[in-house]
């Protein structure tokens, strides 16, 4: 059965430096070591245990000074970028191909569109075309065209104006529900 090690967060690795050197020194205040074919006293190795501490600690401070410094970078492109894109634009538009005068600025001159030549232009108006159809797209004068047919229905037109407020006719009665032979004879009619 195998272990798998890995290896301490930040935290973890300075609590355990500080842990080993606090036991040094409780239990080995005069001792003398020899670890890999080195010889150590415990001032010796609390020296060097105290540098690695000593180098966890400036990771953390540096990396907490970074963290927050991109933090204040992000708020501070997130309220500039917007005077920065109007500005480039304002640079542009007042030099637009002065090309000397935005290099002062650290731009380039906008590119010219390079036209298409016949070649290029026929396949991409084929393409164009090709996925309208795909599409089902159509044009507004072509949508106009489309009628719908209506069959069965009769349209009965009125002849002559009523009077301005219509008189509630009487309703008609529902008519009856057929007789119980009568309607099992009908469905076997309609199945056939």
């Amino acid at each position: 059965m195998s272990t798998i090690t890995s290896s301490p967060n930040k935290a973890t690795a300075l609590a355990r430096v500080q842990a080993l050197m606090a036991g040094t020194e409780k239990h080995f205040p005069n001792g003398s070591f020899t670890l890999g074919n080195t010889s150590y006293t415990t001032a010796s190795l609390v020296q060097a245990l105290k540098a690695l501490e000593d180098a966890l600690t400036a990771v953390n401070v540096a990396q907490s000074g970074a963290r927050d410094a991109v933090s204040a970078l992000r708020a501070t492109e997130t309220k500039v970028a917007p005077l920065l894109r109007d500005y480039r634009s304002f640079v542009r538009a007042t030099f637009s191909t002065a090309a000397s005068q935005l290099a002062d600025f650290g731009l380039s001159p906008t590119k010219a569109r390079k036209p298409m030549d016949s070649e290029e232009r026929a396949v991409a108006t084929a393409k164009m075309r090709a996925t309208r159809v795909a599409r089902g797209t159509t044009s507004k004068k072509q949508k106009l065209a489309v009628k719908g047919n209506v069959t069965g229905v009769i349209v009965t037109p009125v002849t002559h104006a009523g009077p301005s407020s219509p008189t509630a006719a009487p309703a008609e009665p529902a008519p009856a529900a057929p007789a119980a032979g009568a309607a099992s004879g009908a469905t076997a009619q309609a199945a056939h």
